[in-house]
Protein backbone atom coordinates (compact mmCIF):
# COMPACT_ATOMS: atom_id res chain seq x y z
CA UNK A 1 0.00 0.00 0.00
CA UNK A 2 1.06 3.58 -0.59
CA UNK A 3 1.43 5.58 2.61
CA UNK A 4 2.85 8.96 3.52
CA UNK A 5 5.51 8.72 6.25
CA UNK A 6 7.22 11.94 7.34
CA UNK A 7 6.11 13.61 4.12
CA UNK A 8 7.48 10.84 1.90
CA UNK A 9 5.42 8.31 -0.06
CA UNK A 10 6.38 4.70 0.58
CA UNK A 11 5.15 1.21 -0.30
CA UNK A 12 4.68 -0.90 2.83
CA UNK A 13 3.01 -4.10 3.99
CA UNK A 14 1.10 -4.71 7.20
CA UNK A 15 3.12 -7.68 8.47
CA UNK A 16 6.26 -9.59 7.50
CA UNK A 17 9.11 -11.59 9.05
CA UNK A 18 12.69 -10.38 9.23
CA UNK A 19 15.60 -12.17 10.96
CA UNK A 20 13.15 -14.34 12.91
CA UNK A 21 11.16 -11.35 14.17
CA UNK A 22 7.52 -10.82 13.21
CA UNK A 23 7.28 -7.15 12.28
CA UNK A 24 3.94 -5.34 12.20
CA UNK A 25 2.72 -1.81 11.63
CA UNK A 26 1.50 -0.83 15.10
CA UNK A 27 -2.06 0.16 14.24
CA UNK A 28 -2.76 1.39 17.76
CA UNK A 29 -0.53 4.42 17.05
CA UNK A 30 -1.97 5.45 13.68
CA UNK A 31 -2.53 8.02 12.30
CA UNK A 32 -0.38 10.01 14.72
CA UNK A 33 2.73 7.89 14.35
CA UNK A 34 4.01 5.21 11.98
CA UNK A 35 5.80 2.69 14.18
CA UNK A 36 6.68 -0.99 14.01
CA UNK A 37 5.93 -3.62 16.64
CA UNK A 38 8.56 -6.36 16.87
CA UNK A 39 7.20 -9.70 18.10
CA UNK A 40 10.02 -12.01 19.18
CA UNK A 41 7.96 -14.92 20.51
CA UNK A 42 4.63 -16.61 19.90
CA UNK A 43 3.38 -14.99 23.11
CA UNK A 44 4.23 -11.56 21.71
CA UNK A 45 2.54 -12.43 18.41
CA UNK A 46 -0.52 -13.46 20.41
CA UNK A 47 -0.42 -10.17 22.30
CA UNK A 48 -0.21 -8.25 19.01
CA UNK A 49 -3.37 -9.95 17.78
CA UNK A 50 -5.31 -9.67 21.05
CA UNK A 51 -4.34 -6.05 21.77
CA UNK A 52 -5.09 -5.03 18.16
CA UNK A 53 -1.58 -4.05 17.17
CA UNK A 54 -2.83 -5.88 14.09
CA UNK A 55 -6.50 -6.39 13.22
CA UNK A 56 -8.66 -7.39 10.29
CA UNK A 57 -9.30 -11.06 9.58
CA UNK A 58 -6.80 -11.69 6.72
CA UNK A 59 -4.04 -9.71 8.49
CA UNK A 60 -4.67 -11.64 11.70
CA UNK A 61 -4.35 -14.85 9.69
CA UNK A 62 -1.06 -13.79 8.09
CA UNK A 63 0.28 -12.72 11.49
CA UNK A 64 -0.66 -16.10 12.98
CA UNK A 65 1.10 -17.83 10.07
CA UNK A 66 4.30 -15.93 10.89
CA UNK A 67 3.79 -16.68 14.59
CA UNK A 68 3.66 -20.40 13.81
CA UNK A 69 6.77 -20.09 11.65
CA UNK A 70 8.58 -18.29 14.45
CA UNK A 71 7.54 -20.96 16.97
CA UNK A 72 8.91 -23.64 14.66
CA UNK A 73 12.23 -21.80 14.28
CA UNK A 74 12.51 -21.63 18.06
CA UNK A 75 11.65 -25.34 18.40
CA UNK A 76 8.49 -24.55 20.36
CA UNK A 77 5.77 -27.17 20.65
CA UNK A 78 3.56 -26.44 17.65
CA UNK A 79 0.30 -27.49 19.27
CA UNK A 80 1.06 -25.24 22.24
CA UNK A 81 1.84 -22.35 19.88
CA UNK A 82 -1.38 -22.99 18.00
CA UNK A 83 -3.34 -22.93 21.26
CA UNK A 84 -1.78 -19.58 22.29
CA UNK A 85 -2.74 -18.01 18.96
CA UNK A 86 -6.21 -19.55 18.73
CA UNK A 87 -6.99 -18.14 22.18
CA UNK A 88 -6.56 -14.51 21.11
CA UNK A 89 -9.68 -13.52 19.13
CA UNK A 90 -12.62 -15.86 18.57
CA UNK A 91 -14.52 -14.33 15.64
CA UNK A 92 -12.05 -13.98 12.73
CA UNK A 93 -12.08 -17.23 10.73
CA UNK A 94 -8.79 -16.45 8.96
CA UNK A 95 -6.96 -16.88 12.28
CA UNK A 96 -7.99 -20.52 12.56
CA UNK A 97 -7.60 -21.13 8.83
CA UNK A 98 -3.99 -19.88 8.92
CA UNK A 99 -3.04 -21.87 12.01
CA UNK A 100 -4.44 -25.12 10.58
CA UNK A 101 -2.68 -24.43 7.27
CA UNK A 102 0.67 -23.85 8.98
CA UNK A 103 0.33 -26.92 11.22
CA UNK A 104 -0.14 -29.02 8.09
CA UNK A 105 2.79 -27.40 6.26
CA UNK A 106 5.16 -27.64 9.23
CA UNK A 107 4.26 -31.25 9.99
CA UNK A 108 5.09 -32.04 6.36
CA UNK A 109 8.56 -30.59 6.88
CA UNK A 110 8.13 -27.37 4.90
CA UNK A 111 10.47 -24.46 5.54
CA UNK A 112 8.67 -22.32 8.19
CA UNK A 113 9.49 -18.89 6.77
CA UNK A 114 8.82 -19.93 3.18
CA UNK A 115 5.46 -21.43 4.20
CA UNK A 116 4.43 -18.28 6.07
CA UNK A 117 5.60 -16.00 3.25
CA UNK A 118 3.62 -18.06 0.75
CA UNK A 119 0.52 -17.78 2.94
CA UNK A 120 0.88 -14.00 3.17
CA UNK A 121 1.60 -13.71 -0.56
CA UNK A 122 -1.46 -15.82 -1.33
CA UNK A 123 -3.69 -13.54 0.77
CA UNK A 124 -2.21 -10.51 -1.01
CA UNK A 125 -2.94 -12.01 -4.43
CA UNK A 126 -6.49 -12.92 -3.41
CA UNK A 127 -7.07 -9.33 -2.29
CA UNK A 128 -5.66 -7.99 -5.57
CA UNK A 129 -8.22 -10.12 -7.43
CA UNK A 130 -10.97 -8.92 -5.09
CA UNK A 131 -10.05 -5.40 -6.19
CA UNK A 132 -10.31 -6.28 -9.88
CA UNK A 133 -13.62 -8.12 -9.45
CA UNK A 134 -15.10 -5.46 -7.19
CA UNK A 135 -14.23 -2.68 -9.62
CA UNK A 136 -16.96 -4.13 -11.86
CA UNK A 137 -19.70 -3.04 -9.42
CA UNK A 138 -18.35 0.52 -9.09
CA UNK A 139 -19.51 3.16 -11.55
CA UNK A 140 -17.74 6.38 -12.44
CA UNK A 141 -18.96 9.04 -10.01
CA UNK A 142 -20.07 6.61 -7.28
CA UNK A 143 -20.13 7.75 -3.69
CA UNK A 144 -19.33 4.69 -1.61
CA UNK A 145 -19.89 4.09 2.10
CA UNK A 146 -17.57 1.78 4.02
CA UNK A 147 -17.46 0.77 7.68
CA UNK A 148 -14.44 0.07 9.93
CA UNK A 149 -11.12 -0.64 8.16
CA UNK A 150 -10.98 -3.33 5.51
CA UNK A 151 -7.97 -1.99 3.67
CA UNK A 152 -4.37 -3.11 3.37
CA UNK A 153 -3.92 -2.71 7.11
CA UNK A 154 -6.59 -5.38 7.61
CA UNK A 155 -5.02 -7.79 5.12
CA UNK A 156 -1.37 -7.62 4.08
CA UNK A 157 -1.82 -5.40 1.06
CA UNK A 158 -4.66 -4.08 -1.17
CA UNK A 159 -7.43 -4.82 1.34
CA UNK A 160 -10.87 -6.36 0.91
CA UNK A 161 -13.49 -3.57 0.91
CA UNK A 162 -10.90 -0.97 -0.06
CA UNK A 163 -9.37 -3.10 -2.84
CA UNK A 164 -12.21 -2.38 -5.33
CA UNK A 165 -11.98 1.32 -4.45
CA UNK A 166 -8.23 1.30 -5.10
CA UNK A 167 -8.80 -0.50 -8.38
CA UNK A 168 -11.55 1.93 -9.43
CA UNK A 169 -9.37 4.93 -8.56
CA UNK A 170 -6.41 3.52 -10.48
CA UNK A 171 -8.62 2.84 -13.52
CA UNK A 172 -9.53 6.52 -13.68
CA UNK A 173 -13.01 6.43 -12.16
CA UNK A 174 -13.92 9.44 -10.08
CA UNK A 175 -15.17 8.10 -6.76
CA UNK A 176 -15.77 9.48 -3.29
CA UNK A 177 -15.70 7.46 -0.06
CA UNK A 178 -17.82 8.03 3.02
CA UNK A 179 -15.76 6.65 5.93
CA UNK A 180 -17.66 5.67 9.07
CA UNK A 181 -15.58 6.66 12.10
CA UNK A 182 -16.37 3.24 13.65
CA UNK A 183 -16.67 3.61 17.40
CA UNK A 184 -15.38 2.70 19.87
CA UNK A 185 -11.84 2.22 18.46
CA UNK A 186 -12.25 4.55 15.47
CA UNK A 187 -10.73 2.21 12.89
CA UNK A 188 -12.43 4.18 10.12
CA UNK A 189 -11.30 7.61 11.25
CA UNK A 190 -7.79 6.51 12.22
CA UNK A 191 -6.95 3.75 9.73
CA UNK A 192 -9.18 3.83 6.64
CA UNK A 193 -8.72 7.57 6.23
CA UNK A 194 -4.94 7.16 6.68
CA UNK A 195 -4.89 4.62 3.86
CA UNK A 196 -7.08 6.74 1.56
CA UNK A 197 -4.85 9.78 2.14
CA UNK A 198 -1.85 7.70 1.07
CA UNK A 199 -3.67 6.55 -2.07
CA UNK A 200 -4.99 10.03 -2.87
CA UNK A 201 -8.63 8.91 -2.88
CA UNK A 202 -11.18 11.65 -2.01
CA UNK A 203 -13.17 10.89 1.13
CA UNK A 204 -14.84 12.28 4.23
CA UNK A 205 -15.09 10.83 7.72
CA UNK A 206 -18.60 10.79 9.17
CA UNK A 207 -19.92 9.88 12.60
CA UNK A 208 -21.36 6.37 12.58
CA UNK A 209 -24.85 7.72 13.21
CA UNK A 210 -24.62 10.04 10.18
CA UNK A 211 -24.46 7.21 7.63
CA UNK A 212 -28.23 6.83 7.47
CA UNK A 213 -28.63 10.56 6.87
CA UNK A 214 -26.42 10.44 3.77
CA UNK A 215 -28.11 7.28 2.49
CA UNK A 216 -31.59 8.77 2.81
CA UNK A 217 -30.33 12.03 1.29
CA UNK A 218 -29.27 10.23 -1.89
CA UNK A 219 -25.57 10.82 -1.34
CA UNK A 220 -24.57 7.14 -1.19
CA UNK A 221 -24.71 4.96 -4.32
CA UNK A 222 -23.04 1.86 -2.94
CA UNK A 223 -21.85 0.24 0.31
CA UNK A 224 -18.83 -2.08 0.50
CA UNK A 225 -17.62 -3.59 3.78
CA UNK A 226 -15.27 -6.39 4.78
CA UNK A 227 -15.94 -9.44 6.94
CA UNK A 228 -14.43 -11.39 9.82
CA UNK A 229 -16.38 -14.60 9.26
CA UNK A 230 -19.04 -15.63 6.76
CA UNK A 231 -21.33 -18.60 7.40
CA UNK A 232 -22.35 -21.10 4.73
CA UNK A 233 -25.69 -19.35 4.14
CA UNK A 234 -24.01 -15.97 3.59
CA UNK A 235 -24.64 -14.40 7.01
CA UNK A 236 -21.71 -12.09 7.78
CA UNK A 237 -19.96 -11.23 11.04
CA UNK A 238 -18.24 -7.88 10.70
CA UNK A 239 -17.41 -4.89 12.86
CA UNK A 240 -20.21 -3.79 15.16
CA UNK A 241 -22.50 -1.40 13.31
CA UNK A 242 -22.39 -3.25 9.99
CA UNK A 243 -25.85 -4.76 10.52
CA UNK A 244 -27.54 -1.38 10.97
CA UNK A 245 -25.81 -0.01 7.84
CA UNK A 246 -27.03 -2.99 5.81
CA UNK A 247 -30.62 -2.58 7.01
CA UNK A 248 -30.63 1.14 6.20
CA UNK A 249 -29.07 0.48 2.79
CA UNK A 250 -31.80 -2.07 2.00
CA UNK A 251 -34.51 0.37 3.07
CA UNK A 252 -33.07 3.00 0.71
CA UNK A 253 -32.46 0.69 -2.25
CA UNK A 254 -28.67 0.97 -2.03
CA UNK A 255 -26.58 -2.09 -3.06
CA UNK A 256 -24.65 -3.53 -0.10
CA UNK A 257 -21.61 -5.69 -0.88
CA UNK A 258 -19.29 -7.71 1.36
CA UNK A 259 -15.70 -8.18 0.17
CA UNK A 260 -13.71 -11.13 1.52
CA UNK A 261 -11.34 -13.90 0.44
CA UNK A 262 -12.46 -17.52 0.55
CA UNK A 263 -10.38 -17.97 3.74
CA UNK A 264 -12.95 -15.85 5.59
CA UNK A 265 -15.82 -18.24 4.77
CA UNK A 266 -16.59 -20.86 7.41
CA UNK A 267 -18.62 -23.56 5.69
CA UNK A 268 -18.74 -25.60 8.90
CA UNK A 269 -21.23 -23.06 10.29
CA UNK A 270 -24.65 -23.21 8.66
CA UNK A 271 -25.76 -19.72 9.68
CA UNK A 272 -24.59 -16.54 11.34
CA UNK A 273 -26.14 -17.23 14.75
CA UNK A 274 -23.46 -19.91 15.18
CA UNK A 275 -20.57 -17.43 14.81
CA UNK A 276 -18.86 -16.68 18.15
CA UNK A 277 -18.99 -12.94 18.85
CA UNK A 278 -16.11 -11.39 20.76
CA UNK A 279 -16.98 -8.99 23.56
CA UNK A 280 -14.12 -6.66 24.39
CA UNK A 281 -13.14 -4.60 27.42
CA UNK A 282 -15.90 -2.08 28.38
CA UNK A 283 -13.14 0.48 28.98
CA UNK A 284 -12.92 0.90 25.20
CA UNK A 285 -16.39 2.48 25.41
CA UNK A 286 -15.99 4.31 28.73
CA UNK A 287 -12.54 5.81 28.13
CA UNK A 288 -11.30 7.86 25.16
CA UNK A 289 -7.58 8.58 24.77
CA UNK A 290 -6.94 8.05 28.46
CA UNK A 291 -9.88 10.14 29.71
CA UNK A 292 -13.08 8.68 31.08
CA UNK A 293 -16.06 10.07 29.17
CA UNK A 294 -18.85 8.50 31.24
CA UNK A 295 -19.88 8.79 34.90
CA UNK A 296 -17.80 6.67 37.27
CA UNK A 297 -20.92 4.70 38.19
CA UNK A 298 -21.70 3.82 34.57
CA UNK A 299 -21.19 0.37 33.11
CA UNK A 300 -20.81 -0.52 29.43
CA UNK A 301 -21.05 -3.43 27.02
CA UNK A 302 -18.71 -3.74 24.08
CA UNK A 303 -19.50 -6.38 21.42
CA UNK A 304 -16.83 -6.15 18.74
CA UNK A 305 -18.96 -7.58 15.93
CA UNK A 306 -22.54 -8.07 14.80
CA UNK A 307 -24.06 -10.47 12.28
CA UNK A 308 -25.74 -9.23 9.10
CA UNK A 309 -28.21 -11.73 7.60
CA UNK A 310 -27.67 -12.66 3.97
CA UNK A 311 -31.02 -11.15 2.95
CA UNK A 312 -29.52 -7.67 3.35
CA UNK A 313 -26.45 -8.41 1.21
CA UNK A 314 -26.48 -7.75 -2.54
CA UNK A 315 -23.39 -9.80 -3.27
CA UNK A 316 -20.04 -11.09 -2.07
CA UNK A 317 -16.89 -9.80 -3.77
CA UNK A 318 -14.33 -12.62 -3.68
CA UNK A 319 -11.22 -13.61 -5.61
CA UNK A 320 -13.48 -16.06 -7.47
CA UNK A 321 -15.87 -13.35 -8.64
CA UNK A 322 -18.91 -11.44 -7.38
CA UNK A 323 -21.40 -13.99 -6.08
CA UNK A 324 -24.94 -14.03 -4.73
CA UNK A 325 -25.67 -15.89 -1.48
CA UNK A 326 -27.08 -18.90 -3.32
CA UNK A 327 -23.86 -19.19 -5.34
CA UNK A 328 -21.49 -19.35 -2.33
CA UNK A 329 -21.62 -23.14 -2.28
CA UNK A 330 -19.16 -23.20 -5.20
CA UNK A 331 -16.50 -21.71 -2.90
CA UNK A 332 -16.60 -24.78 -0.65
CA UNK A 333 -15.87 -27.20 -3.49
Amino acid sequence: MKVIIEGEKREVKTVWMEDGIVKLIDQRKLPDKYDLFNARSVEEVGFAIEDMVVRGAPAIGATAAYGMAQASLKNRDLEEAAHILRDTRPTAHDLFHAIDHMLKELKEGKDPVVAADLYADDITERCRKIGINGNEVIKDGDRILTHCNAGALATVDYGTALAPMRSAHESGKEIFIWVDETRPRLQGACLTSWELVGEGIPHAIVADNAAGYYMKDGQVNLCIVGADRIAANGDVANKIGTYSKAVIAKENGIPFYVAAPVSTFDFKLAEGDMIPIEERDPQEVLVFRGKRIAPLQAEARNPAFDVTPAKYITGYITEKGVLAAEELIILSQ
